[in-house]
């Protein structure tokens, strides 16, 4: 039972740094309408910033809120110099883009800060606690009540904000939001900067993890990815429940189904996904979609 506790609680941890990623990316969608595959490039860029100022002697905490910021500036700015151009062209290549953005952000992480491993600290204590005999991180903890805290404020945001609600509208349909009065251009850069903002928090989580180097957020884009199919492009908690869903059922796969093992436990979100979506298109919590022709 210990050992079935810790690799729940694990689970939640590594789920919860997938939901991170997840929550940009049903942001920028919630906001633009588009799917971001930039979002891990951009967080790594964040991981980068905040490392940088600890090497200049500010403290942990500090450092991570500079990193956000600058990452909402970053991302305001990725929308309104670049993927504004292509917002009302066609979708796919404005998703090309993000791809391409993706590949332009990590290199040049790599070519300022380079490649190698990169020891970043962790905000929660390196500690230990034991819950019905099994010995759990604080950080596994930490990290997923962080992430259950920001999902309930993306859910108050979208659902009891002006801000939110003018956010869905223009991602529902642009041109009514802008004859409604609303500052489209605005929203937009807005959604892209809270995005980038919450891909910031996702560095910070997972580099201590890991260790900080410019593609350490590939794999988890990849979950990440698969937890937004899963949950629904338009749901928050349907995008966290599905990561942690990942995150809890790929460690117990890895130890308790003897075929897949560590190797092949990669393949867990992907039968999810296949299960899932033969029997709800739209995944856990989204919502079909009616259009008139």
């Amino acid at each position: 039972m210990g050992t079935f506790i810790q690799l729940v609680v694990d689970g939640l941890s590594t789920g919860s740094v997938y939901a991170a990623l997840a929550l940009a990316i049903v942001l920028v969608n919630q906001a633009t309408g588009l799917i971001n595959f930039a979002q891990g490039g951009l967080a790594v860029l964040s991981g980068y910033v905040a490392y940088s100022c600890l090497q200049q002697g500010i403290p942990l905490l500090a450092a991570i809120l500079l990193a956000v910021l600058a990452s909402f500036v970053i991302g305001a700015a990725v929308e309104r110099l670049l993927m504004r151009r292509f917002e009302r062209g066609d979708p796919d290549t404005a998703i090309v883009v993000t791809i391409g953005l993706l590949t332009l952000v990590t290199g040049i992480c790599g070519w300022i800060w380079s490649y190698n491993n990169l020891q970043f600290p962790s905000p929660f204590p390196l500690t230990s606690v034991d819950i019905f005999g099994a010995v759990v991180s604080v950080r596994s903890l930490g990290t997923t009540i962080a992430i259950v805290a920001i999902m309930l404020l993306l859910q108050l945001l979208f659902l009891r904000t002006k801000l939110g609600l003018a956010l869905r509208a223009v991602a529902d349909n642009p041109v009514s939001a802008a004859f409604s009065g609303l500052p489209v251009g605005r929203l937009l850069m807005i959604g892209w900067g809270l995005a980038a903002a919450l891909g910031a928090i996702a560095g910070s989580l997972v580099a201590p993890q890991l260790t900080l180097t410019p593609g350490m957020l590939d794999n988890a884009l990849v979950y990440a990815l698969a937890a937004v199919i899963l949950g629904g492009l338009n749901s928050p908690l349907g995008a966290v429940v599905a990561a942690w869903l990942i995150g809890v059922l790929e460690n117990l796969a890895a130890v308790y189904v003897p075929f897949i093992g560590h190797d092949l436990k990669i393949a867990v979100p992907f039968i999810l996904i296949f299960v899932i979506l033969v029997v709800r298109p739209q995944g856990l919590s989204g919502r079909k979609v009616v259009a008139r022709v």
